[in-house]
C-alpha cells in the first residue's frame, strides 16, 4: 500500500542511460515501485498482462530504495547527481515499474527547480499532462494502450499484436526496436536487427548497460 503523500520507490542510484535515444547519458534513475501489468512476483508472470519483464520493480530494498516525502526525494535526488562529476545537465529517469502511477505534478514541479531535465519511461496506458522534457513510451501488445504521443516510442520486439506499420502514424520523433530479453534473445537480436536494416525509420536499441555488467 502506498502512503499518501509519500514515493514508494524501489531504488535511487547514478549510471548511463543504456537504452534509447539517451544512450550514453550520465543520469539519476529513480525507478518507482509497483506496475499495474504485472505484480512482478515470478509465480504469476506468465498469465500476466506483461510476462516479459526483465526488472525487479517490487518494494523498497534496493538502493537507496524506501518511502520518501516528496522533499527528501528531491533531496536524495539532488545528492545522488552530485556524487559524480559531468559535463552535462542534470538528468533524471523516472521509470518503474509503472512510474506514472506515483509520479505528479508536484514532484515535476520540485525537479525542475534543481533545474534537473526529466525523461519518464512508462507502458502508455495512463493518459498524463504532466510537463515532462522526454517522454519514452514502450507499449505492450496484451495492454490497453492510451498514450500515444511522446518523443520516443520503444517496441520490445517481437509483439505480434503491435503492428510497427501502423504506428508509424503517431505522433513520436523517434521509433525504436528493443530485441525481447527471453529465451530467445539472441535470435531477437538478428530479428529487430534485420528489421531495422529495411524499415525506416526504426533504430535498433540494445540495452548497453546490461552487456557492460552495471546498473
Amino acid at each position: 500500500m502506498i502512503i499518501k503523500n509519500m514515493y514508494k520507490v524501489k531504488e535511487i542510484f547514478r549510471s548511463i542511460q543504456g537504452e534509447g535515444f539517451h544512450s550514453g547519458k550520465n543520469a539519476v534513475f529513480i525507478r518507482f515501485s509497483g506496475c499495474n501489468l504485472w505484480n512482478g512476483i515470478k509465480k504469476f508472470r506468465k498469465k500476466a498482462i506483461c510476462n516479459f519483464c526483465d526488472t525487479d520493480f517490487v518494494g523498497t530494498n534496493g538502493e537507496n530504495g524506501g518511502e520518501y516525502k516528496l522533499d527528501d526525494l528531491i533531496k536524495k535526488t539532488v545528492e545522488i547527481w552530485g556524487r559524480g562529476k559531468s559535463h552535462q545537465e542534470k538528468f533524471v529517469v523516472l521509470t518503474g515499474g509503472e512510474p506514472l502511477l506515483q509520479v505528479d505534478e508536484k514532484l515535476i514541479k520540485q525537479l525542475k527547480k534543481k533545474n534537473f531535465y526529466i525523461a519518464v519511461e512508462t507502458n502508455g496506458t495512463i493518459k498524463t499532462k504532466l510537463k515532462f522534457d522526454w517522454i519514452v513510451v514502450s507499449p505492450k501488445e496484451n495492454a490497453n494502450w492510451n498514450l500515444k504521443n511522446g518523443d520516443e516510442l520503444k517496441v520490445v520486439y517481437p509483439q505480434n499484436k503491435i503492428n510497427l506499420k501502423k504506428v508509424l502514424d503517431l505522433k513520436f520523433k523517434y521509433f525504436f526496436l528493443q530485441p525481447m530479453a527471453n529465451e530467445f534473445k539472441q535470435l531477437n537480436v538478428m530479428k529487430t536487427i534485420n528489421y531495422c536494416k529495411s524499415h525506416k525509420p526504426w533504430f535498433p536499441s540494445f540495452q548497453i548497460h546490461k552487456s557492460l555488467g552495471i546498473s
